[in-house]
């Protein structure tokens, strides 16, 4: 089964071709989409695309929106979250990249995000961009508060950050960047990820892997993503599919396996 773990389908990039783009994943054999939350803002949006049977939500804020909401409650998130086609929290997490929100609301919002994932149980769902050290520190200090589950997103940061993620069972998921050429670090981290805890994704409308990349990213692409990730980890296209599956249903354990 094919099945991609983050998708933008309530994106503008969308607006004219959506219905067409989700039929492209069907054809293509994607089975199951997660579309993903960018702001609390826009859940209805996101939540409306998980009308379709295979496609479910989560619902959170980007730390580039994280301005847009500084005092975001967890008590909102956890509201929200009782939507039977709500499977995660997120995305979430800290962005020095671009500094779209300042950094001390990103961090405080991040945390709040936690607490939703720990309170209802569903997996976290992490963005991290140059940050890793406060990163590590956060996750470090709300899972000792008490456990969650967390899925480290689009997965490009360093190998010391990854392995302190692992430690706390983190899942991890692959994009379209591990295709780029110039992306032998990330496939690097990509051969140390626990094998059990990997996962696929394309991130569309943005990171459309080689041989699409320059275009509009979009489910029908995951395949790529996948046949690069058996080559880095040196496991047949069987194996790989099989891996990612098993590792998708361990974390988003809400959603009922075919």
């Amino acid at each position: 089964m094919l099945i991609d773990s983050h998708v933008n389908l309530h994106a503008h990039q969308f607006d004219d071709d959506r219905d067409e783009v989700i039929a492209r994943a069907r054809a293509a054999g994607i089975a199951l989409m997660v579309n993903i939350s960018d702001k609390v803002s826009h859940f209805t949006a996101v939540r409306a695309l998980a009308d379709h049977p295979d496609i479910w939500c989560t619902v959170g804020t980007h730390p580039h929106e994280a301005k847009e909401n500084p005092d975001l409650s967890v008590a909102e998130l956890v509201a929200l979250a009782a939507d039977p086609r709500v499977v995660g929290i997120g995305e979430t997490g800290l962005d020095f990249h671009y500094d779209l929100s300042p950094r001390d609301i990103q961090a405080k919002v991040f945390r709040a995000h936690v607490a939703a994932a720990r309170e209802t149980g569903l997996p976290l769902v992490v963005h991290t961009r140059e940050a890793d050290a406060l990163m590590g520190d956060i996750l470090e200090e709300e899972h000792a508060r008490g456990p969650f589950k967390m899925l480290m997103h689009c997965y490009t940061s360093g190998p010391e950050l990854a392995a302190r993620a692992a430690a706390l069972g983190a899942w991890f998921s692959v994009s379209g960047i591990a295709t780029f050429k110039a992306a032998e670090d990330v496939r690097a981290v990509v051969r140390g990820m626990p094998a059990d805890r990997i996962i696929v994704e394309t991130d569309c409308p943005y990171l459309a892997p080689i041989p699409h990349r320059g275009r509009r990213n979009e489910p029908a692409y995951l395949p790529a993503v996948l046949a690069k990730l058996a080559e880095i980890r040196g496991w047949s296209a069987q194996e790989a599919e099989q891996k990612t599956e098993d590792a998708f249903f361990a974390l988003f354990d809400k959603i009922p396996r075919p």
